[in-house]
């Protein structure tokens, strides 16, 4: 466990004691809490009537407020952030959980893109909200370009980096393409392809064909066209993935309102969010949260979001990982796991 903190500035132990309590309760249950239920739960001995008084200070001072009429109070945004910086007790994960991440992600034969969407998906469990993780776009060299089909008018394209790192991609093909097509178009890339990054090889091959499109059969052509479209218009890595939405929505009543959540959700479509958040991770060594209006990348009130780089063994940001949920996420449980989770994940894209 950490040890223990000091108060914040302007914060004597009993003001500390009954905002900490009030936190932890709105965390657990959502739900306002009152100076009776304090007076049971509080480390230490103080009358109902005390702490309605150390309440009262807390809400002039801007870090509760009462939600309607009932004497309990709730965090304001304010208030969570005093908390998290200065009162919250968060221990590491234990060799146990950090394992068990670590064989989740780690696990043989799939491709990168599965092993980040897997990533997301654990986040999202471990925290009851919306996991994210976020691979910026690549630009190594290539190893090898191979193409399989999947029958009906599709067809698989692998592309193996020269880091070892696989990546997959589902094209449209014409129905009834011969096989000799797809590896035609294999041969011709490979031959191509070794030790280029896919930039210089989509370079080569324009300026190839421009010059003589005879050197490939039309279907073959084709093929080798779309299978480098297909990283051009999605960028080669470069993508977020969010996974756990749907927790996102059932917890509406504690984000505000349903159009805060659309627009959210429309925002982690967007590009620029993805360069804020890389923007974000690199400005920090470890984890971060934003609570509420906080956050540049959302900036809705309402919504918390815990964000850590991923940096490779040349300390190099590879990627950023993060949750995103209600203002009521539990902050000392999802850190150390945002916090293990970037340095795996900074490790496997390293």
């Amino acid at each position: 466990m950490d040890p223990p903190k000091p108060l914040p500035p302007g914060l004597d132990p009993r003001a500390a004691a009954v905002l900490r309590e009030i936190v932890e309760q709105y965390v657990g249950t959502g739900e306002p809490v009152g100076s009776r239920t304090l007076a049971r739960r509080l480390p230490i001995a103080l009358s109902p009537a005390t702490i309605r008084n150390v309440m009262a200070d807390l809400t002039d001072a801007g870090l509760l407020f009462a939600p309607h009429t009932s004497a309990g109070r709730l965090p304001t945004e304010r208030g969570l952030r005093l908390f998290v910086d200065g009162l919250l007790h968060f221990g590491d994960l234990s060799l146990e959980e950090r394992e068990s991440i670590s064989r989740q992600l780690a696990a043989h034969g799939r491709s990168m893109q599965d092993t980040l969407a897997d990533a997301s998906a654990m986040l999202s469990g471990l925290s009851q909200a919306a996991g994210m993780v976020l691979a910026p776009k690549s630009d190594g060299a290539i190893k090898h370009i191979e193409f399989a089909s999947l029958g009906s008018g599709r067809a698989l394209v692998i592309l193996v980096a020269a880091d070892g790192q696989v990546e997959n991609r589902v094209i449209e093909i014409p129905p009834g393409l011969p096989p000799s097509a797809l590896t035609e178009a294999a041969n011709y890339l490979n031959a191509r392809a070794a030790g280029r990054t896919l930039v210089e090889l989509r370079r080569r091959v324009a300026d190839e064909m421009a010059q003589d499109r005879g050197q490939l059969d039309l279907l073959a052509a084709g093929v080798v066209e779309a299978g480098l479209a297909t990283w051009t218009e999605a960028g080669r890595g470069g993508s977020l993935i969010v996974r756990g939405q749907a927790r996102l929505l059932a917890d509406v009543t504690q984000i505000e309102n349903l159009a805060a959540i659309q627009v959210l959700f429309d925002r982690l479509e967007t590009q620029e969010t993805m360069l804020r958040l890389l923007e974000l991770a690199e400005q920090s060594d470890g984890v971060r949260i934003f609570i509420g209006a906080e956050s540049a990348v959302f900036g809705s009130s309402g919504v918390s979001m815990i964000v850590a780089p991923a940096r490779n063994d040349a300390d190099r940001i590879v990627g950023a990982i993060g949750v995103i949920g209600p203002t009521r996420i539990n902050y000392g449980r999802i850190i150390p796991v945002v916090d293990y989770t970037a340095r795996v994940i900074g490790r496997l894209l390293g």
